[in-house]
């Protein structure tokens, strides 16, 4: 049979036989040249593909850290800010404590939320995510602790209970000369 030419007779009507047998050489019998690979553009995509995915898992990794790790940021400038605040009550040192509770409790409710984009079957979130819970955890208790600090969190039985005395004062301090 001719290359090329219709299979007859075979049950297909319009089949092409496109088998080489041929005894002229043709490009198979020629040799790759160094360096050359034969290797389908399939598998050439496959690999390039396996890569950027490798590529994209490492990144979305590292944002991951990156998104963990910025509640100390937010730490170091609270801790600052209470500290410029001072220990009376006033408007803002009460603003900036319960602006020091709020940000760590609504970042904790939305922890799914924050490393949705992060998502990936090769990108393992967990020790991420405990990094940020840690970090706003203490973001929290640095909150409660000016809370104290302040006077505001009820510690005492007479804070309860107001028929009970308050708690002796332990120091007092003044400043001045004393005068007999």
């Amino acid at each position: 049979m001719d290359k090329g030419k219709a299979v007859m007779g075979t049950g297909r009507r319009w089949a092409v036989d496109f088998s080489d047998q041929s005894t002229v050489p043709s490009s198979r019998d020629i040799l790759d040249p160094p360096g050359f690979s034969r290797a389908s553009p399939e598998q050439d995509d496959s690999a390039t593909s396996r890569q950027k995915k490798d590529a994209e898992a490492t990144w979305k990794l590292q944002k991951a850290w990156e998104v963990a790790q910025s509640p100390f940021k937010n730490l170091m400038m609270m801790g600052f800010m209470m500290w410029m605040a001072g220990n009376t009550v006033h408007l803002f040192s009460i603003g900036i404590t319960f602006s020091a509770l709020w940000q760590p409790l609504s970042a904790l409710q939305s922890v799914g939320k924050i490393f949705e984009p992060f998502k990936d079957n090769k990108v393992e979130l967990l020790m991420p995510k405990l990094v940020f819970l840690a970090l706003n955890l203490g973001g929290l208790a640095l909150g409660i602790w000016k809370l104290n600090t302040l006077g505001l969190l009820p510690t005492h039985a007479s804070d309860w209970v107001s028929s009970l005395p308050p708690p002796q004062e332990v120091e007092h301090s003044g400043g001045g000369f004393a005068f007999h």
